[in-house]
């Protein structure tokens, strides 16, 4: 059975923002649809390659898009991610897997910004020479959890081998 790559999940700042994160990502074959909540009554909706998407205005929407995300929906909020409200809906949104913070470039590759603490922890022991293994045990992670969380850094990457993850990882950090 291969498995789905994670739906997008997406926090921005204005309107426009969403527009760009919207046509990329239909562009890439996505089905995009306003409004959170989910219309098929089927529990996975992973496979449908739906992306929701609209202004969280309060913890209603709030719970809406953390349910469509956990639902396998793709998800593009607009959002102060600085704001309580912000910040709630990246925390949640962040339990299930990767959020883009704002848009990353015209269909560019991840930049080390959209990677999760976990992950830049994870890439940096790997880098160094580490097994997965022994990167999960010194960041107190299960062996499932770090290898959940180097997929979502290939997915981001645009890459297929973990390898090519840490050497994307490097470049970009040798940029900054």
């Amino acid at each position: 059975m291969t498995r789905q790559p994670d739906a997008p999940r997406y926090v921005v700042a204005n309107p426009g923002d969403a527009d760009t994160v919207l046509r990329r990502l239909i562009r890439d074959g996505w089905v995009a649809r306003d409004g959170f909540a989910l219309p098929d009554p089927t529990w996975d909706v992973t496979g449908n390659r739906l992306v929701l998407h609209g202004r969280i205005g309060d913890r209603d929407a709030l719970q809406l898009a953390v349910l469509a995300a956990a639902r396998g929906a793709g998800i593009v909020a607009i959002c102060d991610a600085e704001s309580a409200l912000g910040r709630a809906l990246v925390d949640d949104l962040a339990r299930l897997g990767t959020v883009h913070q704002g848009t990353t470039g015209d269909g560019d590759t991840a930049k080390i910004a959209d990677l999760v603490p976990e992950q830049r922890a994870l890439l940096d022991r790997l880098a160094a020479g580490d097994t997965i293994a022994a990167a999960a045990a010194a960041e107190f992670l299960s062996l499932r959890t770090a290898n959940r969380r180097i997929a979502e850094a290939r997915a981001l990457f645009g890459v297929r081998t973990t390898r090519e993850a840490v050497l994307a990882y490097l470049r970009q950090r040798g940029a900054n």
